[in-house]
């Protein structure tokens, strides 16, 4: 592609409202352009750029076994309410009346199809001799994301590649998650992302098993734990912690890697237990500035509801509760934080109050509350506190959880490390649904014994978009983007430092004219404008190799040929600097291609 054919419009200066390097450059460098909030266009170097991550990731999908189907963004109301998740998505649904004639269809924009390919099932299998089989498209998809944000990280209107499986067996889920789960490993590495797969929560969408691809990066929105020491991570709604129950674990007290700032509460004396007033103190902000204590010297305590029953759980003033775990270590289906009257009820007091001491419902500990010695806890009485709270004594848990977000330098769950904490861009998910959706929409088939059963789903989507933004994101310097060969727009820029000079264009043409013959994708920079401008313009769309033509080097008989992050240009015989670029290329590709999983 000739440059002044084409339409790269980059800019000099970097917009005001763009916040993240990505954002900038995107805009910068000519790749997308803002219709609206959370709603965007893609100009030809980004469009090509999306179409080199859809290859990719279709040709995995098909390696990988999976066929490839088209679905509608348009979707009757009436999937959602079959499976409950009109409520659940709340207004992030786009959803809206069409008249046809004399009546008024509701319809919605489809925020992912787990609906629409389960109702396709539903009338087409029946039977298990049909499955498996894994069914994936590439598509728009629309959400009322209430703050976009990031550029293309978080808008309204984003292209996605989901996959759906459906199996007969437990052990067929497996195989196709394993299958799927090694092509995104294949994906992200094929486009020149370091990669960290997490465990992660499935979250509204349902299912159990569940993994994030996350793009490890400075300005990514999502948190990821992991183990410098072995291969755990997990995001911050998943992670564990190696932290052990003090009641039951004889090494408290004897460097125990219980994160703690206190000694074991069986080695130091307690204090009285005494109410204290706190007239308006009902955070644990407003408790410490009044008593002139630290967080971490409290026990904050939340009432939940667990499927419908009252529960007061237990954590460190200084630590936030992680309601997954909560919900899991009480196998709850439904949990969410209870209401001021139920609060009420269980402790006698207004919300802002609560404390162990005398509660009336069950108690939930993290593995902290044994480890503090005389910390401050409400009194369930309203402005008040108590103060010399101590377990074993004042109240009785007969076990401890681990209920808490992890943070860094917690004990690692799977080895003798530590944690540390990372921002990542979820780039891909994949999860295993089991029957939510099946049962929902009647998607049965029957075994070899003619009995019925519900089909075992999983699904799995990647970002298409988030691809190229991570990539943006991540590769990039003080000059511009600095794209992975596999995504970039073009592979080579050939840059005539004069147009009005019959030599330089004679060979700037030839050399054109046979790299694209040879299958390279060349920009050609044809326009008339100054040596520092071509430059400038070529180091900020990022394009990976480089050849200049024209000046002292031509006279010379050579030509410059730079790879995009080199110090300098290394001189090449005219003659040879066609075969010199396909060399460079193809040794490239190989070195890529070795960081590829089977």
């Amino acid at each position: 592609m000739r440059w002044s054919k084409t339409f790269i419009p980059t800019m000099k200066e970097t917009p005001a409202d763009a916040e993240i390097p990505s954002h900038q450059l995107m805009l910068r460098a000519g790749l997308i352009r803002q219709v609206m909030s959370g709603s965007y266009t893609y100009l030809p170097l980004g469009w090509r750029a999306i179409r080199k991550a859809e290859a990719i990731v279709r040709e995995e999908m098909e390696r990988a076994g999976a066929v490839e189907l088209f679905m509608p963004a348009l979707q009757p109301i009436d999937l959602f309410e079959r499976t409950g998740r009109r409520e659940a998505f709340g207004d992030v649904l786009i959803n809206f009346m069409v008249p046809r004639g004399d009546r008024q269809v509701h319809m919605a924009l489809g925020p992912t199809h787990e609906e629409v390919i389960t109702d396709l099932v539903a009338h087409h299998i029946s039977s298990y001799r049909q499955m498996p089989i894994t069914m994936f498209q590439i598509q728009t998809k629309f959400r009322n994301e209430e703050r976009p944000r990031f550029g293309v990280l978080r808008t309204s209107e984003f292209i996605m590649k989901d996959a759906y499986s459906f199996d007969a067996s437990l052990e067929q889920l497996d195989d196709s998650y394993q299958k799927m789960y090694g092509a995104y490993c294949r994906i992200f590495a094929r486009t020149g992302l370091e990669y960290l797969p997490v465990e992660a929560e499935s979250g509204a969408i349902g299912g159990d098993a569940s993994h994030e691809f996350m793009i490890p990066a400075e300005n990514g929105e999502d948190r990821i734990v992991r183990c410098p020491k072995c291969n755990y991570a997990a995001n911050l709604e998943r992670a564990d912690t190696g932290r052990r129950c003090p009641l039951t674990d004889p090494r408290v007290g004897e460097g125990a890697d219980n994160d703690s700032t206190h000694d074991s509460a069986a080695t130091v004396e307690w204090d009285e237990l005494e109410q204290i007033d706190t007239p308006n103190a009902t955070s644990i902000e407003q408790v410490c500035k009044m008593l002139k204590c630290k967080p971490e010297e409290m026990i904050k305590t939340l009432i939940y509801l667990a499927d419908g029953k009252p529960v007061a759980v237990l954590i460190r003033g200084d630590r936030e509760a992680n309601e997954g775990k909560i919900r899991r270590t009480l196998e709850a289906d439904a949990l969410e934080l209870a209401d001021e009257k139920t609060i009420f009820d269980v402790t006698g007091a207004p919300v802002g109050f609560a404390g162990p001491v005398g509660i009336d419902c069950r108690i939930l500990a993290d593995h902290d509350i044994p480890l503090l010695v005389n910390p401050i806890s409400g009194a369930n009485a309203a402005d008040a506190h108590n103060t010399g709270v101590n377990i074993g004594r004042d109240y009785q848990v007969e076990a401890t959880y681990d209920l808490r977000n992890a943070v860094a330098e917690d004990p690692c769950p799977n080895c003798a490390g530590t944690l540390e904490m990372v921002h990542g861009i979820e780039a891909g998910h994949v999860f295993k649904l089991g029957t939510k959706y099946s049962e929902s929409l009647n998607a049965y088939f029957v075994d070899e014994k003619e009995k019925r059963h519900p089909v075992i789903m999983g699904c799995y989507g990647i970002g298409i978009n988030r691809i190229v933004a991570a990539a943006c994101e991540t590769s990039h310097d003080e000059n511009g983007l600095i794209w992975p060969l596999a995504i970039a727009p073009y592979e080579v820029l050939v840059v005539p430092l004069k147009i009005d000079d019959e030599e330089v264009m004679q060979i700037a043409t030839r050399f054109y004219e046979e790299l694209q013959a040879a299958g390279v994708d060349v920009l050609f920079d044809d326009r008339k404008a100054r040596p520092g401008v071509k430059f400038k313009d070529g180091d900020l769309v990022g394009i990976p190799l480089r050849v200049v033509i024209g000046g002292r080097g031509l006279k010379e008989g050579n030509v410059e040929i730079k790879w995009r992050t080199a110090e300098g240009p290394d001189k090449i015989p005219v003659e040879e600097g066609v075969a010199t670029l396909l060399r460079m290329l193809e040794e490239r590709r190989a070195a890529d291609a070795e960081n590829v999983p089977n």
